[in-house]
This record gives C-alpha cells, sequence and structure tokens, in this order.
C-alpha cells in the first residue's frame, strides 16, 4: 500500500546579527496590538523610501530592519523564507497559495519568486482585514500587485469562494503559515475540492514552533492509515497545554474563534512524501519548514 516517505534535512547556523527581537513573553501580545500599522509608517517614513519603491527586496530589507531594531514580527524570516523560495523557483508554479499573510512578508518573497518562476497568480488569504490593507499596501509599493492578490476571509471560506468563482481550479504550490489547527482541516478541504493532485507541493511553517503535531501525522501518514483514520470518522485535536495548543489560544484572543470543519475527510487515496527541513525562526530559534510533494494516487 502506498504511503509517504518521511527525512529531515539539516541546518546552517544562524547569523546572529540579522536576528529579530525576541517574541514576548508567554501570555503577552506578540501581534495585532499596532505594530502592523507601525511597520508601515515605519516602512513608507524611511530615509531609503524611494530606493524601497519598486523592489521587492528592498521592502524585505525594511520590514527585517523593523523586526530587527522595533518589535518582533511572526515573519517567515529570511531562513525559512530562502527555503521556500528555493523550492518555487524548482517547482516553477502558475498559481501558488498561502494561507495566513499576517503583514505580507512572505507574499513579497514568494510573489516576487512566483513572477520571477513565470507564474501568474499568488493569492494570499489573511483572515484580519487590517493585516491584509498592509499586505496589499506593501505589495503595491514593492510592484506586485500584478501577481499578489490578497483575499480577506477565513482560510476555508476563501478557498471555497475562490474555487465557485472559478478563479482557483488547482494549487501548484500552498505555503501553510496560518490558524495553527487549520492546517489539516484546510488541507483535506483544498483535497476535497480537487486542487491538490499530484504534483502539487505543500511547504508548512511552524511544524516545530509552536509545532503542529496533527498536520504532521497527516501528511506523514500512508494511505492505508489515512483511509483507515477516514472511515473511523477521526479527528486531529490538540493539547491545549502544548506551544501548540498556546499558541492557538492567542490566536483565539486576538482574532476570534476560527471555526474548524473536522468532518471532511479530504481524499485519504493522495499519496505523499514529506520531509522536515529544519531551520530558524527570525530570532534565530529553531524551527522548520515540512515540505509536502504529492506523487500520486492510490486505487
Amino acid at each position: 500500500m502506498p504511503g509517504s516517505t518521511v527525512e529531515s534535512v539539516k541546518h546552517a547556523a544562524f547569523d546572529e546579527r540579522k536576528a529579530y527581537v525576541p517574541q514576548e513573553e508567554k501570555g503577552q501580545a506578540f501581534f495585532d496590538d499596532g505594530r502592523e500599522i507601525e511597520l508601515l509608517h515605519f516602512v513608507y517614513g524611511h530615509p531609503s523610501i524611494e530606493e524601497i519603491r519598486g523592489s521587492p527586496e528592498n521592502v524585505l530589507k525594511a520590514i527585517d530592519e523593523y523586526g530587527r531594531t522595533r518589535k518582533y514580527l511572526m515573519n517567515v524570516g529570511a531562513d525559512k523564507g530562502k527555503i521556500v523560495a528555493d523550492l518555487v523557483a524548482e517547482v516553477k508554479p502558475q498559481v501558488m497559495v498561502e494561507l495566513g499573510g499576517y503583514i505580507g512578508y512572505s507574499a513579497l518573497l514568494f510573489g516576487n519568486a512566483v513572477r520571477k518562476a513565470g507564474g501568474q497568480k499568488y493569492f494570499s488569504l489573511e483572515r484580519n482585514p487590517e493585516f491584509g490593507a498592509v499586505i496589499a499596501s506593501l505589495a503595491d509599493l514593492a510592484g506586485l500587485s500584478d501577481v499578489v492578490k490578497v483575499v480577506i476571509g477565513s482560510s476555508a471560506d476563501s478557498i471555497k469562494r475562490l474555487h465557485s468563482q472559478g478563479s482557483l481550479e488547482h494549487i501548484d504550490l500552498m505555503f501553510l503559515d496560518h490558524y495553527k489547527p487549520a492546517y489539516t482541516s484546510d488541507l483535506k478541504l483544498c483535497e476535497h475540492l480537487n486542487l491538490i493532485t499530484p504534483g502539487t507541493v505543500l511547504a508548512a511553517d511552524n511544524v516545530i514552533k509552536p509545532g503542529n503535531p496533527p498536520y504532521l501525522e497527516y501528511v506523514r501518514s500512508s494511505v492505508e492509515k489515512k483511509r483507515k483514520a477516514a472511515a473511523m470518522e477521526e479527528t486531529n485535536g490538540f493539547d491545549v497545554e502544548s506551544e501548540f495548543g498556546r499558541n492557538a489560544d492567542m490566536y483565539k484572543q486576538r482574532e476570534g474563534e476560527e471555526k474548524i470543519n473536522t468532518e471532511l475527510k479530504g481524499n485519504p487515496n493522495l499519496v505523499y512524501e514529506s520531509k522536515l527541513v529544519n531551520s530558524y525562526e527570525p530570532t534565530g530559534e529553531p524551527d522548520g519548514v515540512e515540505i509536502t510533494r504529492c506523487t500520486g494516487m492510490a486505487k
């Protein structure tokens, strides 16, 4: 019975000179407290604003400067970002989707990579309308408005709406970096809508910090195991006492509860090969990106 191949890739040492300021202590807000709008003012008020205009690379440098000198930003960061940007160059997706855009760091980095690779569209799905406005503003500043499309709403609702409108018929590459308990349910939704097919590649952030055991279990499971779980209507829960659970709880406090559809079974017949690429958060803390390739369909 076809299954999932799992391997792990080591990482190089972190360059402390580019480290962001530390994330706030547990229990303290580390996003949605005004810093995102403050970032906009920082970028547009930058002494080098004319060099920043029209340059995705320079906009990213300005964002990193804010993260190093002002306040922590929960971006993918340069180290993990390079892993996914290199993946974009390899896969050459026509359509790439990200779940969770925050302030647009990943949309700028990967949207620019998609354009360089000859791709057509980068959908940035973001639940928070203020964050979405920041993404759109920075994408316009970087000259990426022709490629980056910001979609406001819950990830599941946005996926279904784009699909029903005919705007999203297939996903070549998907970056997951949103509400952690929704990773698995949104992947299953995409499977259900036939947006994921052999050849699709997934890149999931934060699989070490804060971690995402249910998602890793799903993409690393064999077809046989997924079929059994679907037949038994098993759902992937999470431990509220774990860092994964605490991160989800902070999200709920700041953004409101995200409705998760635990009834979708997805397509357990899809065969995945998955590997963990170890890397770092922009603060220098160890983290990793799970790269999953859909390699076939079991009969």
